[in-house]
């Protein structure tokens, strides 16, 4: 693997491979050979080699789940993405069963309309492409059922499983020049739109192009067949698909529009009515929202779209029809998940299941409504299959597929809620270190959210680039605050940090530092902060317009400059529009006083910075300017690492626990250990341990 480059450092030793297998876990920083104890706290390396539940879809007739399991590859053999697994649940023996394994990368599970057979996409051995095939609910070797002439990106059975609408992206454009060999890269034009294709299974012939203007993103068959729901973007460009992406109904045979839906903004899913006569949409409730989450109903002829929760303080993620009345939705509701029904004019609302100490990802319901599965996450586990039976007050887990975890000790995980400044109630979680001691402060690392439009919710909280349990079992406090501009907490809410970034919902971190030191529970000299993106930007301003509050800071993928990421960004109108709401030109003066490198003189937190090599959304020269700023005042310890062949966060698994051994490393040298200069650029080698544990 190419290792990361640190700027004005050593290179750093390549980690040496060892040849294990996820039944094997590596020692920190090259301990001796020896067995995990029964009860373990839990490591670096147990993130590197934790899988967790990626997609779960119930079979028509609600006796089966398939669903996929995230297998992360071995750090210590490869740099590579993450292996996706096809499992099959039998509901009734409570039996899981693998049906597609190894080195396989399998995506958008689902089923034929008669529920005989598993769909999903891959890409196997022999294909140009990534292709969708189908196996066999009682199991057997997959098939190919359809392709297209690039990869297919995605795809819906017609209601009589004759046909299928796929995504796929057109023929490559012609050579940008035809003299020699040498092809330059044209930015942000040449573009390849993602086009709807038509598969007939019926006929020996290749899928045809419906011709469709823009760009497409998903497509839903009418209940009869007769229509596809299609959501277009002007282009492929980013920017258009967050902000310009609209619902149309078209033929399927002609390609023709029949009706344009005006959803304002961003744009979630879209779902049919039973009786084909309306169409759900979470929606956008206008251009400044900063994300879709309104749960909206318009006709199947077009036009404006009606909010038919307009007053709910909540995010709307999911949605499908019960009846031609009644829409079963899930939504994000403060740090939990609420998952209820509605009739499409917004009357009688009921909740079928809330929770707080469980975060509800997405949902899948067979055709009698009996009950429903969801993916899910739990303060004590990552992603697993749960269910939750009609009328039934709880939801179970189905899935362990991380059984270890049984036998590590984690520690205690709370909702916290406190009052900024301004009196604008605030909440978050806080992870407490293990072995608490009531009366001890202990130092804190507090882990800032992107977007801001995202949020944490009282789930798992621990992943490569959130130190969460890991910290906890070092011996810290672990703080995720949901900053103004959150989701979950309604439209407004969301909007509370428009027109002032780095303003109020950056202060909203330091008084959750505040009321924490206020419990006692915090060393005000041992608080350090961390996040990716708008979490990154986060840190870089916490590191140094409030340096003097903090010890500690690792920036990952984040904002310095917020006139050049103007310029170097692939969503400069969406960040316009939810964000800034100003352009820099309006009044170049803020945006630079609102930039952590207008603050450089300040700084004197020893701040790690961390970036991929490739990322379109935050160049990475937003950490090169930050670096070189606070380089050349001389302040305070600073290193650059970056990572070659990485984007908007670490997508990896080398990549990703050596990011993970890091922002480790930096919090215990200057929060815990002797501080100073920074810990040396080499990593040492791992050393593999056996695990053993729960099986």
């Amino acid at each position: 693997m190419p290792p990361p480059v640190i700027s004005n450092d050593l290179t750093p030793q390549t980690m040496q491979p060892h040849a294990i297998r996820l039944s094997l876990l590596f020692a920190l920083l090259g301990c001796c050979l020896l067995a995990l104890p029964a009860v373990a706290q839990l490591t670096p390396e147990h993130v590197a080699m934790m899988q967790s539940v990626s997609q779960a879809q119930v079979s028509p007739d609600g006796q089966h789940v398939a669903y996929t399991v995230n297998v992360p590859r071995d750090p210590l053999v490869e740099n590579g993405s993450t292996w996706r697994e096809l499992y099959v649940l039998d509901l009734d023996a409570q039996e899981a069963t693998p049906y597609i394994t190894g080195e396989v990368s399998v995506s958008s599970i689902g089923w034929t309309p008669d529920g005989h057979t598993i769909t999903f996409l891959a890409r196997r051995e022999g294909d140009a492409s990534t292709s969708l095939y189908g196996i066999a609910v009682g199991g057997g070797e997959a098939a190919k059922l359809a392709s297209a002439p690039s990869a297919i990106l995605g795809y819906d059975w017609h209601p009589e499983g004759t046909q299928v609408a796929l995504i796929a992206r057109e023929a490559e454009p012609a050579p940008a020049n035809s003299f020699s060999s040498y092809q330059p890269t044209i930015y942000e034009e040449r573009q390849r739109n993602r086009a709807v294709w038509i598969a007939d299974l019926t006929l020996d012939a290749p899928a045809r192009n419906l011709g469709l203007e823009g760009s497409a993103y998903d497509i839903q068959w009418s209940p009869d067949g007769t229509s596809l729901a299609v959501s277009i973007a002007p282009t492929t460009l980013v920017d258009d698909r967050y902000m310009l992406q609209r619902v149309h109904v078209i033929n399927p045979t002609t390609g023709a529009v029949m009706a344009r839906v005006e959803n304002p903004g961003k744009l979630g899913m879209v779902a049919w009515s039973p009786d084909g006569q309306h169409l759900g949409i979470v929606s956008a409730a206008d251009i400044n929202d900063p994300k879709e989450g309104r749960l909206t109903v318009v006709p199947v002829t077009g036009g404006a779209t009606t909010d038919i929760l307009p007053d709910f303080e909540g995010h709307v993620e999911q949605l499908v029809w019960d009846d031609a009345e009644t829409i079963r939705f899930l939504a994000s509701q403060g740090v939990g998940s609420a998952y209820g029904t509605v009739k499409h004019d917004g009357t009688d609302l009921q909740w079928l299941y809330e929770a707080e100490d469980v975060g509800l990802g997405t949902f899948s319901v067979p055709a009698e409504r009996t009950h429903t599965v969801f993916v899910a996450d739990t303060p004590q586990h990552p992603n697993e299959v749960f269910r939750l039976m009609d009328g039934s007050a709880s939801a179970e887990r189905l899935t362990d597929v991380n059984p270890w975890l049984a036998d590590v000790q984690l520690a205690p995980q709370e909702v916290v809620r406190y009052a900024a400044r301004d009196s604008l109630m605030q909440e978050g979680m806080l992870i407490y270190p293990l072995g608490y001691q009531e009366g001890t402060q202990y130092p804190l690392v507090m882990v800032v959210h992107g977007g801001p439009e995202a949020h944490y919710d009282n789930g798992w909280l621990t992943s490569y680039s959130m130190l969460g349990q890991m910290a906890a079992a070092n011996g810290f406090a672990v703080f995720y605050p949901n900053y103004r501009g959150s989701t979950g907490r309604g439209l407004d809410y969301s909007k509370t940090s428009q027109a002032d970034p780095a303003g109020k919902e950056f202060d909203d971190l330091v008084d959750g530092v505040d009321y924490l030191i206020d419990r006692g529970l915090v060393d005000p000299e041992k608080v350090g902060v961390t996040g990716g993106s708008y979490g990154g930007y986060a840190t870089a301003w916490l590191s140094t317009r409030y340096s003097d509050r903090f010890a500690a800071g690792v920036m990952f993928v984040g904002i310095s400059n917020k006139v050049s990421k103007v310029g170097t960004t692939d969503i400069p109108n969406e960040e316009y529009h939810v964000h800034a709401r100003h352009r820099p030109w309006d009044n170049w003066q803020f945006f630079l006083e609102r930039s952590p490198i207008y603050y450089a003189d300040n700084s004197t937190t020893p701040l790690l910075i961390m970036h991929g090599e490739d990322d379109p959304r935050v160049d990475p020269g937003q950490s090169h300017e930050l670096y070189r700023h606070l380089k050349l005042r001389g302040q305070a310890p600073v290193r650059l690492v970056l990572y070659p062949g990485e984007g908007h966060g670490n997508s990896r698994s080398a990549s990703r626990y050596d990011y993970t051994l890091r922002s480790l490393r930096w919090m215990q040298h200057y929060l815990q250990g002797p501080g100073g200069e920074p810990p040396p650029p080499q990593l040492a080698t791992p050393v593999q341990i056996e695990m053993t544990g729960s099986e």
